[in-house]
């Protein structure tokens, strides 16, 4: 099992790329705190993981939150003893606007939940990894990367989470603490369900080299090489899961 005896936080653990990778994680030996906003959806995640033979607790959580965020890693702490792996994947979007209809309140709610959530899951979890290290997961976008209109607070949020990986991960190399990103493209969560309904999906769902959407498990499987010690020599990168949608059609 290439996480044995490790323990692992995966925010956003309630649905899409959060479940298959709190799933994914406990199969490989983990024990997940599953932690997010919504509570009925979070226990049924740690029921799938019980009923699987795996160990795990859920905590509601708003990311946004610097004691909720504190209150998780403390919590994880106490039912498993210690923290080996965050994985700092809750986010949200706006509707699309341009830059001057997005209102004030959409653009804080989105800059707070994609991106000031990181800060927090590193601002809480770091201290717990110092002395034995640990491996850091923060989930960015190819939106991130290339930019992406009518998005303008969703794409400078997962900028911010490249960024802030960047600087992170030169802070606390010396400690062992690996921190790394993941890029994911158009993948099959709640969140594609609203954009099913629109006339561009055809051209959406197919907008990359492998002309297909992406599955929650596939990026999952990402996240499981980063949080593993098969990635000890990785740290500052974006791992891009997007189906080539950076390289176009």
């Amino acid at each position: 099992m290439r996480l044995k005896d490790k323990v692992a936080i995966v925010t956003g653990g309630s649905s899409g790329i959060g479940r298959a990778t709190a799933l994914l994680f406990s199969s490989e030996g983990a024990q997940v705190m599953v932690a997010d906003i919504n509570e009925e959806l979070g226990r049924e995640t740690v029921q799938l993981i019980k009923e699987n033979g795996g160990d795990a607790v859920f905590q509601r959580v708003d990311v946004s939150s610097p004691e909720q965020v504190q209150a998780v890693v403390k919590a994880t702490i106490e039912n498993f003893g210690k923290l080996n792996i965050m994985v700092n994947n809750a986010g949200i979007s706006h509707g699309e606007k341009k830059i001057e209809d997005v209102p004030i309140e959409d653009w804080d709610k989105v800059v707070d939940v994609s991106m000031k959530s990181v800060f927090l899951g590193m601002k809480y979890a770091i201290p717990e990894m110092l002395e034995h290290g640990g491996s850091i997961i923060n989930t960015a976008s190819v939106a991130g990367i290339k930019g992406q209109k009518l998005l303008a607070g969703y794409t400078a949020a997962k900028s911010g989470v490249i960024a802030i990986t960047k600087s992170t991960a030169l802070e606390y190399g010396k400690h062992n603490i690996r921190i790394n990103a993941i890029a994911p493209g158009v993948i099959e969560t709640p969140i594609t369900d609203e954009w099913k309904k629109t006339p561009k999906w055809p051209i959406l769902s197919t907008a990359n080299a492998l002309r297909r959407i992406g599955q929650p498990e596939e990026v999952a499987n990402a996240m499981l090489f980063l949080a593993s010690d098969e990635s000890s020599f990785v740290t500052g990168t974006t791992l891009v899961v997007d189906g080539g949608t950076l390289l176009g059609k």
